[in-house]
């Protein structure tokens, strides 16, 4: 498989377009290692919200008390299942990561074998911080819909009476303004805190820290990234949704020549709700490996950015990574070792030890 050099991936700040132009050729080149790097994870996550989806309907539709028990039991064990899926999209991204630095640095080819590898070597420290980073998520969205819907009641107010003492046209306008303002200031807001933790498996896997000092590690790192990290989101949805119509347009043309009305979902047959709900996966996990690359690539930049990890990485390209030898550094190196090294041995090391730079 034919990769990048570095000649060709140059390291250097990217604005947000330039963030997306990259995680896509990479993805173009990469397309179908990412797609089964991807596919686990969102596999495991479709399969529990087809399942959610099915099983909670029936919950609103059954009489039967036995078959009300089952139904509930079973859409809780579904979404069960398809949060496990999104922790583990979470914890595949760290491997990800080092995957595209591994790549950077020693022009290692991407594979899907040496991103589960590296994520099977840590995958308990990874799977409890994704466990805290889609708490920090869920909190967030909760505050930020929160907040959003307050400031949308007192805008309504000034439209009611703004309505009753001016023209007509004016609350139109001001509300159009109004409601544009509050959700950009509400997205803002929304990335903001969210990407404080945006670099946590990242951390981990490419630098070696802990799962605590990955989260102050990142907390350090998000400086500036909410624009970029907005639009990397803004774009990987509109592109999900963009496949998933052309999904779900064929779909929706043989079920109304076969006589289902694909807006009444309550008399679908199962079959047809299987095939609607497996396609939203299939789009995600078609554009899911973007997302993973353009915060792969987010990472690094912000330490390209923050820390000179441009000429960090050419350094360790030219001259190999500095020796374990019991150096601890404020800034994280260019790719850490997964595996635990042994103690270093007491007393002087004998002076025949040098580096070779040649």
């Amino acid at each position: 498989m034919s990769t990048f050099s570095a000649s060709q991936l140059p390291l250097e700040p990217l604005g947000a377009g330039d963030l997306i132009d990259r995680a896509v050729r990479l993805y173009r080149r990469h397309l179908f290692v990412l797609i089964r790097t991807a596919a686990p994870p969102v596999i495991i996550a479709a399969a529990g919200w087809v399942v959610f989806w099915m099983t909670f309907q029936r919950i609103f539709l059954t009489d039967d008390m036995s078959q009300l028990a089952t139904y509930i039991v079973v859409s809780l064990l579904a979404f069960g299942v398809m949060l496990a899926g999104y922790l583990f999209t979470i914890v595949v991204m760290g491997g990800a990561t080092r995957t595209l630095v591994a790549h950077l640095l020693r022009n290692d080819p991407v594979t899907a074998r040496a991103t589960y590898s590296a994520v099977r070597r840590r995958f308990w420290g990874l799977f409890g911080a994704s466990i805290i980073v889609l708490i920090w998520i869920t909190v967030s969205f909760v505050v930020t819909l929160f907040g959003w819907q307050l400031l949308s009641y007192i805008l309504i107010l000034v439209l009611a009476v703004l309505a009753a003492t001016t023209f007509a046209i004016i609350p139109i306008v001001f509300g159009i303004i109004g409601f544009t303002a509050l959700t950009l200031l509400a997205m803002w807001f929304f990335f903001l805190i969210v990407g404080r933790v945006a670099y946590v498996p990242q951390v981990m896997l490419v630098e070696g820290k802990g799962v605590f000092e990955s989260f102050t590690r990142s907390f350090n790192l998000a400086r500036g990234n909410v624009r970029r990290l907005m639009a990397m989101t803004v774009f990987t949805t509109f592109a999900t949704y963009s496949a998933l119509m052309i999904l779900l347009i064929p779909l929706g043309w043989y079920g109304y020549l076969a006589g289902i009305d694909p807006l009444n979902d309550a008399n679908w047959p199962a079959w047809y709700s299987v095939a609607y709900n497996v396609l939203a996966p299939l789009s995600s996990i078609l554009l899911t490996p973007v997302w993973m690359l353009g915060l792969s690539l987010l990472y690094v930049d912000e330490r390209v950015r923050h820390e000179g990890y441009d000429i960090e990485l050419m350094a360790a390209r030219q001259l190999g990574e500095l020796p374990n030898i019991d150096v601890t550094s404020p800034l994280g190196t260019a790719l850490s070792s997964n595996e635990r090294q042994p103690p270093a041995p007491l007393g002087p090391r004998p002076s025949s030890r040098i580096l070779n730079l040649n």
